[in-house]
């Protein structure tokens, strides 16, 4: 499903009504139960009878403010805080147009998102043999390659986009970067047809290089971004 784009600074109102709220879920509900097909099924039903348009994935915000000299696995997990879910194009932009602008993020914060079911974690079961691809931006330009990216991947766009699991934002202090992680780090093909996929929807200059990194190598020298092994 492709979504239509509404720029920041646009105004919040469209032709659909963005009233119905009854979609987005903002309790602190377990993230690791996954959906059932029929409970999606009962779901998308929902929504196509209160005249909604569901997306393929019911989808998960998460914010994660880093703490400065803290390294531990344990103090990652406990400082990433979810912030709302959406499973609808309308649900989507209500939340979307209530989110912080990049731009307006402390440096060290990372902003996730994710299908349900799938935390933002290297030793999540979804994403334990996987990886991520990786670009590096300039902070006035990151915004907006973000919210491509966030478009591409809410409309489903992405190829392979049944391997993909989600999307990160790191902002840092001198540059931010984005991340797309995949199921299979050993799935050569899904892998570049990932990163083909991301070049033509961000409409990425040649001048940009992507990066790829396995998670298990994360967790071997405990670094999301150093020591990539595969440019392209």
């Amino acid at each position: 499903m492709e979504i239509t784009e509404k720029r920041e600074g646009e105004s919040n109102n469209s032709s659909k009504d963005l009233n119905n709220n009854d979609n987005i879920n903002n309790d602190l509900t377990d993230p690791d139960g996954n959906n059932t097909s029929k409970e999606a099924e009962e779901r998308r039903a929902r929504d196509l009878k209160a005249g909604l348009h569901p997306l393929k994935h019911k989808f998960v915000f998460w914010y994660t403010r880093r703490t400065a000299g803290v390294r531990t696995q344990t103090a990652y997990e406990d400082n990433i805080k979810k912030i709302v879910d959406f499973s609808t194009v309308e649900g989507f932009w209500v939340c979307y147009c209530h989110l912080a602008r990049p731009s307006t993020l402390p440096s060290p914060t990372d902003l996730h998102l994710f299908k349900e079911g799938i935390r933002p974690l290297w030793e999540d079961s979804a994403n334990c043999n996987g990886g991520k691809w990786i670009i590096r931006f300039k902070k006035v330009v990151s915004g907006r390659f973000w919210e491509d990216l966030v478009l591409a991947l809410v409309g489903d766009q992405l190829d392979y986009g049944d391997n993909v699991c989600g999307a990160v934002l790191s902002i840092r202090f001198n540059e931010d970067i984005l991340s797309v992680w995949n199921r299979n780090a050993s799935d050569h093909q899904a892998v570049m047809a990932l990163r083909d996929s991301i070049k033509r929807h961000l409409k990425l200059p040649h001048s940009y290089v992507m990066e790829y990194k396995p998670h298990d190598a994360s967790l071997r020298d405990n670094s999301s971004y150093r020591n990539t092994w595969l440019r392209g």
